[in-house]
């Protein structure tokens, strides 16, 4: 855990404050490289552990991967990625149109859908190094869960890094058991803290995703998973509400016992609820899921990335607090 003197320190002064109360993802972009960068999405053909039986079967009970598919958006290009289309080719397809779109030249390749390091080190490397051949892509953003990073797998990413940005993303989605046992998560929250502790200790750049609005859990159980990932080594956070999306296990679950899901004015000021007790420099990337509506069964509330950030940060502003200003992480 993080003493009061290990907070996780970006490259410039963070400002919570005024007309940012959210330390955001592109402020850190923009302080870093001193331009705008933007994500490429890669599906290179992974699958997951608790999906082909080695932990589990039918994975998270949730999970649907054409929910995030960048075909799947209206904002991204019309550019349908199949984990058949060599990694090089889905970052071609792609980088001409959001270059033109957001005006740069410079873009991070996120190996995005499923599990980014379930596979032998030397097939990951021969992945990874033909997205790092591109000229324009200057690092990489690996999805992937906390019980799929051996040694080794660090190892190569401690060499990358010594070139190129890198940065791992782990799903953590709670800190508590029972309900990682109730999604069918397929690893506890020890396995978490494990993985981004290694991680971390290796000078690599660590996230995590996390979910908000599990029935199993109340909202000061939900509010006070805030402290705990600020006593962790996390740069940066993705938020996501529970949402269920069609043809998923929960799906199924919620046809045949529904439970609440949060109408968006909750939603809203619990994010604020949250992000004020959050560690003011974790940088959010995501405040919540885009499931297109053809997909999604609920919430029936649908908003883009840039109109939710707009929400909180209009109830942030409304109570004149910022990210962190409740935020208290106890001595050692």
């Amino acid at each position: 855990m993080l003493s009061n003197r290990e907070f996780v320190k970006s490259d410039q002064p963070i400002r919570t404050n005024g007309s940012n109360r959210i330390y955001t993802y592109n402020q850190y972009l923009q302080a870093r490289f001193g331009q705008r960068v933007q994500s490429v999405t890669i599906d290179a053909g992974f699958t997951c552990p608790n999906r082909d039986g080695t932990v589990a079967s039918g994975g998270c009970t949730y999970c649907s991967n054409d929910s995030f598919s960048p075909a799947s958006h209206t904002y991204r290009p019309k550019v349908y990625i199949k984990p058949t289309t060599p990694v090089s080719k889905q970052i071609d397809d792609q980088i001409g149109f959001l270059g033109r779109r957001y005006g740069t030249d410079k873009f991070i390749a996120y190996f995005q859908a499923f599990s980014n390091t379930y596979a032998p080190v030397d097939q990951l490397e021969a992945l990874y190094a033909e997205a790092l051949a591109n000229p324009s892509i200057i690092g990489l953003t690996v999805g992937t869960r906390p019980d799929c990073v051996e040694e080794e797998k660090l190892d190569l990413f401690e060499r990358l890094a010594r070139t190129h940005y890198v940065s791992l993303e782990y799903g953590c989605e709670s800190i508590y058991d029972t309900t990682l046992k109730w999604a069918n998560r397929g690893h506890d929250f020890a396995c978490f803290v494990d993985a981004v502790e290694r991680t971390s200790a290796r000078g690599l750049t660590v996230g995590a995703h996390y979910m908000l609005g599990f029935p199993t859990e109340t909202r000061t159980e939900m509010l006070a998973a805030a402290e705990k990932l600020s006593s962790l080594p996390i740069s940066f956070l993705k938020l996501h509400n529970l949402h269920i999306v069609d043809k998923t296990v929960l799906a199924r679950q919620y046809a045949a016992e529904p439970f609440s899901i949060f109408r968006l004015e909750e939603y809203v000021n619990l994010v604020a609820d949250f992000l004020e007790r959050l560690r003011p420099d974790i940088c959010i990337q995501r405040l919540h899921a885009e499931t297109p509506a053809p997909l999604r069964i609920a919430p029936a509330w649908s908003t883009t990335g840039q109109e939710m950030q707009q929400l909180v940060q209009k109830e942030l502003e409304k109570r004149n607090t910022h990210q962190g200003c409740r935020f208290c992480l106890p001595s050692a």
